[in-house]
């Protein structure tokens, strides 16, 4: 696991760097040879064939130019639509729907050739007017980073610029969005891109169901011939599925591992590329009150919720960037208020709840591993007389109420980006963004992330990186956990081909049956 981490920090290193210096792609990787887990098994690969995999949330949306969307429906979706670009797993761009692409004018235009012949999964062939019309349509949906475009002009029939308002060199990973076809008047029910596999069936609270992509642009790919993602209440189900065979795999926690055998499993370990964390309202009272969030920073104990909840197998983050972009990634914030009870006392003393006061934190009940912490965090919070209870709601309904309604005290959760790029992490705390869900508002903060849209010099930039993030620790936004240690999980010897990216998504394309 120790080799896995420094494997993965380096190749993001790489990644970035090659990335930002670049100004000319037109090359596909070979997707088969990429970097896979030491760990990994090995064998003959039988073609063809179906992976049954376990998963206890099911997409928001099925619509990628839905603002909706959320990490584990970005998940699937990666394997069903792609864009302009698409990420490798090392972490850099190479063309998709393109077929080159250069950057110009230091990041302020941004050149493309589509690429001849490529078809959507109904047969239809890619043309201009579905590329413009996917990204009007973004614009007009208000994604974020789409806001810095100030025109996108076709100048052929393949190929088409777009300049920004200002230079931007990290403005690629947005163009990873997922191209549709302009005359799908029903992308919700009828998703149709060009990725790997389409979906041809979905059964709400039971099943979706992939199957191969006969017309997939990456020759050989993808190798097995359907992926039927199954749908279960929670950990514990995905546990009984695992060992009773109803499923053949499963993204677990290291919660979940310690109670599997060893013998009749392989066991991956991944990041989750994203941040664990205890988020506050920072709109509601008391936690309005600077002086109580930081109490409940100082009474948070981090070390023992990965000791307790995930049998230490975790990644302190202290930060809303996840560790893993180590180049951005501010490390002295690892761990910015260390476990002192007496303070957090004195400080909610000073806030005028010497007393303590009651907290309810409100948990999405299919999450057992977030469940787990926050029964720790309620130990802890106790110390300092803070009397926390746990409020277990079903997804929808902490979509509905946490994050779209922002109707709660304190929650316990996991966000990733959207994009392999450090902004994404860091977009949602600007004061007017539609995903600040914890309502943190800063006026220094937003002068910071502004400075960094337009800042060109890379190295002023990742200092700037690091202002930002020590503003949201200074201002005790909310308590940040961990990066969260994953185990993809398959029955021994059965499957290989797993394949690590610096994002929250699982590419199915390169898996593969063991003879």
């Amino acid at each position: 696991m120790i080799y896995e981490k420094c494997r993965l920090r380096t190749l993001l290193i790489l990644a970035f760097i090659a990335f930002l210096g670049g100004c000319s792609r037109n090359q596909t990787p070979p997707v088969d040879t990429a970097p896979v887990d030491a760990a990994a098994p090995s064998g003959t690969p039988l073609p063809g064939g179906e992976l049954r995999f376990g998963i206890t949330t099911e997409p928001a949306t099925l619509d990628p130019l839905s603002p909706a969307n959320t990490a584990d429906g970005r998940s699937i979706l990666f394997n069903v639509f792609e864009g302009l670009v698409k990420i490798a797993p090392e972490g850099t761009f190479y063309p998709a729907v393109a077929e080159h692409y250069e950057i110009r004018e230091n990041g302020r235009v941004y050149t493309f050739r589509l690429r001849p012949g490529l078809t959507f999964h109904d047969g239809t062939l890619v043309s201009m007017e579905d590329v413009l019309f996917t990204l009007n349509t973004a614009m007009q949906a208000g994604f974020v980073g789409f806001d810095r475009i100030a025109g996108v002009q076709a100048a052929s029939d393949t190929e088409l610029s777009i300049t920004l308002k200002a230079p931007d060199l990290e403005f690629l990973p947005y163009l990873t969005l997922g191209i549709v076809p302009k005359a799908n008047e029903d992308r919700e029910k009828n998703p149709i891109g060009t990725g790997p596999f389409s979906i041809t069936s979905y059964r709400a609270q039971q099943s979706l169901v992939l199957e191969k992509n006969p017309r997939y642009w990456q020759e050989g790919l993808p190798h097995l011939d359907k992926v039927t993602y199954v749908f279960t209440a929670d950990s514990d189900a995905l546990l009984l599925a695992l060992q009773g065979g109803n499923i053949d795999a499963a993204n677990i926690t290291s919660a979940v591992v310690q109670q599997l055998d060893g013998d009749r499993f392989d066991m991956l370990p991944s990041p989750s590329n994203s941040v664990q964390l205890l988020a506050l309202n920072n709109a509601a009272p008391p936690l309005k009150d600077l002086r109580v969030r930081k109490a409940i920073c100082y009474a948070v104990d981090v070390e023992e919720i990965i000791d307790a909840a995930f049998y230490g197998q975790g990644e302190p983050s202290g930060s809303p960037l996840i560790p893993g972009l180590s180049r951005y990634y501010d490390s002295s914030l690892k761990n910015p208020y260390p476990p002192d009870w007496p303070k957090a006392r004195e400080l909610l003393a000073e806030a005028g709840y010497g007393s303590g006061f009651s907290l309810k934190i409100t948990v999405p009940a299919n999450y057992t591993m977030h469940v787990d912490t926050a029964q720790v965090i309620v130990n802890q919070l106790a110390q300092v007389g803070i009397t926390a209870t746990i409020s277990l709601v079903d997804w929808a309904t902490w979509l509905d109420e946490v994050y779209r309604g922002r109707r709660y005290e304190a929650t316990i959760i996991s966000l990733d980006a959207s994009q392999a790029a450090p902004r994404s992490f860091l977009e949602r705390y600007r004061s007017d963004s539609g995903s600040n869900f914890v309502n943190f508002k800063s006026p220094a903060y937003d002068q910071v992330y502004d400075a960094i849209l337009g800042e060109a010099d890379e190295e002023q930039r990742i200092k700037l990186y690091h202002e930002a993030q020590r503003i949201i620790s200074t201002e005790a936004a909310s308590v940040y956990i961990q990066d969260i240690w994953n185990f993809r999980t398959f029955p021994k010897g059965r499957f290989a081909g797993v394949v690590h990216y610096p994002l929250y998504v699982f590419d199915l394309s390169p898996l593969y049956r063991l003879r």
